[in-house]
């Protein structure tokens, strides 16, 4: 008879398991879903706003930026707006991310600098369209807890430091991309001197009139372009007294 009675509650402990990790498997596959379509749509509001690269555009399908934001903000993941990360700073707006990685031209064999690593989303895009991605972050609290974030998701191409950006990465350069997340009134010297022939700075200049420009780098000297108008908190660091 206990025997009995043991068999029946080992049969009712498994059924009661079974279901939770049924109603918990349901719940997850209901979340992934829901990230997939509020990615989907955001790319298709970034694709109207002008970004064509397929590639950049596979791979912000690809990172799931609602596991770069802070808890608090994880429902708005997926909307097209900058959002706080805590140290007066922000994760940007997913276009200008876009925009930023397209106007980089990566090609696959490039070594790619990021100054501002942030919570290190803009570091897994680049990641999945560029060889190495070097990055650096000024905010001890914020570059750790990008690199572990970055190592736990799998993003093994990319190497994360604490230090001033304004410096560059002289150790790692010649850089066939440059790409910097926060404004400065002039661009560093430092990382001009580390793009490679034929490398690419991307990066906001000026105060409260800023503007996203791309340099060149070629056989005759720099070729500056002015894209568009852009809004970035400051470069910290070195950069603040020049």
């Amino acid at each position: 008879m206990r025997d009995s009675r043991l068999k029946n509650l080992f049969f009712w402990v498994i059924l009661m398991v079974q279901i939770i990790l049924s109603v918990s498997g349901g719940a997850c596959q209901l979340k992934d879903d829901r990230w997939k379509l509020e990615r989907k749509h955001l790319l298709q509001e970034i694709a109207r706003m002008g970004v064509e690269n397929k590639d950049v555009m596979k791979a912000m399908d690809e990172v799931p930026r609602h596991l770069f934001v802070p808890r608090d903000q994880v429902d708005l993941a997926y909307a097209n707006q900058p959002l706080p990360i805590g140290f007066d700073q922000t994760i940007s707006q997913p276009v200008v991310v876009a925009y930023m990685t397209e106007a980089l031209k990566l090609k696959p064999a490039d070594r790619a600098l990021e100054i501002g690593t942030g919570c290190g989303y803009q570091a897994a895009v680049l990641s999945l369209l560029a060889k190495q991605v070097f990055s650096i972050e000024i905010v001890k609290p914020l570059g750790e807890a990008a690199k572990k974030r970055l190592a736990d998701l799998g993003y093994r191409n990319v190497m994360v430091r604490i230090g001033d950006g304004y410096r560059g990465w002289p150790e790692k350069a010649p850089f066939d991309a440059i790409v910097v997340t926060a404004a400065s009134k002039n661009v560093p010297q430092p990382l001009i001197d580390q793009l490679a022939l034929g490398g690419r700075l991307v990066m906001p200049v000026g105060e409260e009139d800023q503007r996203l420009l791309r340099i060149t780098k070629t056989k005759s000297g720099l070729s500056r372009e002015t894209l568009i108008p852009v809004i970035f908190v400051p470069m910290t660091g070195e950069a603040q007294k020049k």
